[in-house]
């Protein structure tokens, strides 16, 4: 079957996730991905480590590398050198799309901006991921996850409303803003394909949080009212979520109609409480949640997630396990789904790594974590692309342009 980006050819030059990880997107779907690198370091994600634990591949490789840059070829390549300039050119001309997420005033005091670059190709894709977007005073700052998730407002979105704000681990933001870089360039292409027009797109980490938080926002916006973080004593009983008799939890969510409040009643055993004066309508429930959810905590505290889930899934209502990351990929929906699918790494043998979540049937998505080694495909690109010749790679690599 056909690959979706088959024969699209991408010219990277970015560094961490927000942004590889979306050209890392493009190549499980077919897009041949260059990724250009400073030569004897790299992307500084091949050294990334959290806290105090460097996750390293059984290849050496950084975990975080592999999973921005599967897929791709590596090229060692001095931007800063005129060469090294010129050979960036060649490959531009050949290529439908260039990334970058490096700062704007990198880009364009090496001149890899926009401008520059469709000079060069007038059908390419100019494509970038900014901290905080294209305009503004902050337009050139730099930024990472956790600013993403800061300033959006969405630290407040998370936890109870006592709570300081919270952070959502880990790199939340980052992958959702490397979505939307391969949302971004896939639009582009299309509009290339129907108008036959190249065009700079740009999606940033501040825009990509904001939106992920949209009815926040469009409830501030449009009532004047901010949307409360969930307060689990005083929400409303039918959906919230409740710690079960072996520790694990549970969350639920039905409609706060009456229907939805007599079948949840009846498969917790509290018949009693579905035709009381007290709870008898929604504005009732609503008043007196406070009281119900202590009700209703005691009772899932009488018996295990598992049987919970049981009986609840009987009645075909809306309730799942709240589960851990451990739990989460070895659930059978998960897997059934292919959510998490097998792959036979070269040097780790088979693993388990995190599937496509579309469903497309009639393509073929290459699910891998194989990343490239530091300028592994240097030579080949110069020869095959560019047409440079042995002899003129090794002066290159001899001057410092690769």
């Amino acid at each position: 079957m056909p690959k979706p980006f088959e024969g699209i050819r991408v010219l990277e030059w970015g560094i961490y996730h927000a942004g590889p990880g979306g050209t890392a997107i493009l190549a499980d779907l077919g897009a041949e991905v260059i990724k250009i690198e400073q030569a004897g370091s790299g992307d500084p994600a091949r050294l990334a480590q959290y806290k105090d634990i460097t996750l390293v591949l059984g290849d050496g490789v950084s975990l975080f590398y592999a999973g921005s840059n599967r897929g791709k070829k590596s090229i060692t390549l001095n931007l800063r050198h005129p060469q090294g300039k010129e050979i960036a050119y060649n490959l531009v001309r050949k290529c439908d799309v260039f990334f970058t997420n490096l700062r704007p005033s990198t880009v364009k005091r090496l001149h890899m901006d926009y401008e520059t670059l469709r000079k060069v190709n007038p059908r390419l894709i100019y494509a970038s991921v900014t901290g905080f977007g294209r305009r503004g005073p902050d337009a050139d700052r730099g930024a990472f996850d956790y600013q993403g998730q800061g300033r959006a407002g969405m630290m407040y979105s998370f936890g109870e409303p006592d709570m300081p704000p919270l952070l959502g681990q880990f790199g939340i933001v980052d992958q959702a803003t490397a979505i939307m870089a391969s949302y971004e360039i896939a639009i582009a292409l299309y509009m290339r394909e129907r108008f036959g027009i190249g065009q700079e797109v740009n999606v940033s980490l501040l825009g990509t949080a904001s939106y992920l938080l949209y009815f926040n926002y469009l409830a501030l916006l449009t009532t004047g009212r901010e949307i409360p973080r969930h307060k689990r004593a005083t929400a409303s009983p039918v959906r919230n979520y409740y710690q079960c008799q072996d520790g694990k939890w549970i969350v639920l969510t039905q409609p706060p109609s009456d229907e939805s409040w007599k079948e949840v009643c009846e498969v917790l055993g509290l018949h009693n409480l579905v035709h009381d004066p007290r709870y008898d309508s929604e504005k009732k429930r609503f008043g007196n949640s406070r009281e119900l959810v202590t009700i209703f905590s005691k009772v899932f505290a009488t018996k295990p997630r598992d049987e919970w889930l049981k009986l609840f899934a009987a009645k075909n209502l809306a309730v799942c396990a709240v589960n851990t990351i451990k739990e989460a990929v070895e659930d059978p929906q998960m897997i059934e789904n292919h959510y998490i699918v097998g792959f036979d790494h070269p040097r780790l043998g088979h693993i388990k790594i995190p599937g496509f979540p579309i469903y497309l049937s009639q393509a073929q998505v290459d699910n891998n974590l194989l990343a490239p080694r530091l300028g592994e495909h240097t030579e080949a690109v110069l020869k095959e692309l560019c047409g440079y010749s042995e002899d003129e790679i090794a002066r290159f690599r001899n001057d410092g342009v690769i």
